[in-house]
């Protein structure tokens, strides 16, 4: 009996080969030739084109097309119309390396613009401003100290960085503590150590390309990858697990808990402000009631911060950060396989 490939695993391997031919054409404009624009120019609407209806190649394809991206376009909310952009701006990056600080702290934006307005959807606008203003505050907090004393990450310094900053750290960094906690706290199921595991694996990757590009560098004797030494990797899975923890807390069914269960983590004045189970926004009318969760994020940096190494000639960094963030998925997968 021949195997089949499923008709979802069908397109997302038709859409990343898609976007492996614009990623190639990425490489030659950086090598010189011209022709890698029209790579470009291809791979990017065909990874788009198969992602909707690679599974459906034949006579009804222009057919399924259509109905899919009319579904689609019912379907897209504020915070998947942000992620869409922050997806976007992530793009130009190979092309235009020396505006990396800009297009960085763009599509950084749109990323925490996105898992803010996902969270005024799903927990409504006063839970999104709590977690938001703590994952913020926290991430800021945490960066001061560990720049300025070597705890709890390592000694490092943001001298180097790129402007903005907020008391001595970019501005991308507390933004992206916001949304890197989300997503890892969706994917988990709302587990906080295994949230705090998948953050510390998406840091594996954040090390040399931020240190690349000179946002931070380390000085710290024990280093151990791309200058951060183990320190770094525990602090990443103290704070994360500590921010998912209370994120969990503060909007249980945001992640699939029962509030009862976590009632003793709630204060008093948040328990008075329900949750949305529904999403309440749509740029169109009459969408579906269902949408996607915000653990996507997690697949697509997957796919773009190995990437991203691979352009500034990190290569082995590249397969390591591909190997260690393709592992928390599969963990997270298996962790959740049973939760409803």
């Amino acid at each position: 009996m021949t195997a089949r490939l499923s008709p979802t695993l069908l397109r997302f391997g038709l859409a990343l080969a898609a976007l492996g031919l614009a990623f190639l054409g990425a490489l030659l404009v950086l090598a010189g030739p011209a022709a890698g624009w029209a790579l470009i120019a291809l791979g990017l609407p065909l990874a788009g084109v198969l992602a909707l209806a690679g599974d459906a190649l034949g006579p009804r394809f222009g057919e399924v097309l259509s109905l899919r991206l009319t579904d689609l376009l019912g379907r897209t909310r504020p915070w998947t119309a942000l992620l869409a952009l922050y997806v976007a701006l992530k793009i130009p990056v190979p092309l235009w390396p020396d505006g990396f600080p800009v297009l960085g702290l763009a599509s950084t934006a749109a990323l925490f613009l996105a898992a803010l307005a996902f969270v005024w959807e799903r927990a409504g606008w006063v839970r999104a401003t709590l977690l938001m203003a703590v994952s913020f505050s926290v991430g800021l907090g945490v960066e001061v100290l560990g720049s300025r004393t070597g705890f709890p990450f390592g000694a490092y310094s943001y001298a180097t960085a790129p402007a903005p900053t907020l008391l001595g750290v970019p501005l991308m960094v507390p933004l992206g503590w916001f949304a890197l906690t989300l997503t890892a706290t969706c994917l988990s199921g709302g587990r906080p150590w295994l949230a705090g595991l998948l953050m510390m694996l998406w840091d594996v990757g954040l090390e040399p390309l931020m240190t690349a590009q000179r946002y931070w560098l380390w000085s710290d004797p024990l280093g151990l990858w791309a200058g951060a030494p183990l320190q770094n990797f525990l602090g990443w899975w103290a704070v994360g697990s500590g921010l998912a923890w209370v994120f969990t807390g503060l909007a249980p069914r945001l992640f699939g808990l029962r509030t009862l269960e976590w009632s003793w983590a709630l204060p008093w004045w948040a328990r008075s402000f329900p949750e949305s189970r529904e999403p309440r926004l749509s740029l169109l009318p009459g969408a579906p009631r269902r949408d996607p969760d915000f653990r996507v994020a997690y697949p697509i940096e997957t796919f773009f911060l190995p990437g991203g190494l691979v352009l500034v000639g990190r290569y082995a960094e590249a397969a390591v950060t591909l190997a260690a963030m393709t592992l928390g998925l599969a963990l997270a997968r298996r962790v959740t396989r049973h939760d409803r």
